[in-house]
């Protein structure tokens, strides 16, 4: 493999360590321990730490509730999700805009909470459809949320992972289920989540640290990976989920992480020995 990682000291010069979830530090329910160890130890260091998943079929009070249970001790403003960045962008920048939803039901009632008004899908007309990860999908949900879109709703999705891993493998992701929509409509849906700016924007508002004060581990290149080489947050790929090494090998130059690791054990060992 061509692939060599540079430095280490360059991560352990970092001030905010930000994780996916789904693959890096867990799959489903199944806890990495060493995750834990290596989160302890940059608490331990003095180091703040941000969980952000681009699953949206859940909450933030949800995964306090998880993460707790699997032993990482969060406080709720440690965690952030692609439904927390696009309910901003509605309330920030589409005051107002009645909303069609393909999500679970939690994160219906998250729209809710936050004032946005919302849609059954019966409706002749939406303002905007935004869908998302739906271990709830319907085929009716399906065939709302394209007919809206055909009727001149704008598009939205919250993330572009296609799938998401599991104790038992993949399941299909919001990626896959905007694919069904674009390809029944025509129409590509503005994404939100990793790897787009919103998200960055928001951590460095939420936490008030600078891009080249992070850095950040996953196991997607498109999306963990791809959201720091764009905007200047140091990425660090972990095998531990999605992707191979052979990924890695066959991605452009532009798209490779700036290091990569078989899991956070080793980034654990190698900066605290």
């Amino acid at each position: 493999m061509s692939f060599k990682n540079p430095n280490p000291a360059l991560l352990a010069e970092k001030e905010l360590y930000i994780f996916d979830m789904d693959g890096t530090i867990y799959l489903g329910y199944q806890v990495f321990p060493f995750a834990i160890r290596f989160i302890n130890n940059l608490r331990a260091a003095g180091k703040r730490v941000l969980f952000f998943t681009n699953n949206a079929s859940h909450t933030t009070d949800f995964y306090v509730k998880k993460l707790e249970k699997l032993g990482f001790s969060p406080r709720k403003e440690e965690i952030m999700t692609s439904g927390d960045v696009t309910i901003e962008y509605l309330k920030r920048h589409r005051a107002g805009k009645n909303v069609y939803l393909v999500g679970t039901d939690e994160l219906v009632a998250n729209f809710r909470e936050n004032g946005i008004p919302m849609l059954e899908g019966s409706e002749e007309r939406a303002d905007i459809v935004v869908t998302s990860f739906d271990t709830t999908l319907t085929y009716q949900k399906l065939d709302n949320a394209c007919r809206l879109v055909r009727g001149g709703a704008e598009y939205l999705s919250t993330h572009p992972d296609f799938n998401c891993p599991t104790e038992t493998g993949f399941i299909p992701d919001s990626g896959a289920i905007a694919a069904f929509v674009t390809a029944s409509t025509g129409k590509k849906p503005t994404y939100f989540g990793k790897p787009y700016k919103e998200t960055i924007e928001m951590i460095c508002e939420a936490t008030g640290y600078r891009c080249d004060q992070m850095c950040i581990f996953g196991d997607r290149l498109y999306t963990d990976i791809a959201v720091g080489k764009r905007h200047g947050v140091t990425a660090v790929l972990v095998l531990s989920g999605e992707t191979t090494a052979a990924d890695v090998e066959e991605a452009a130059e532009a798209d490779r992480p700036d290091f990569m690791y078989d899991s956070l054990d080793d980034v654990d060992r190698i900066l605290f020995q």
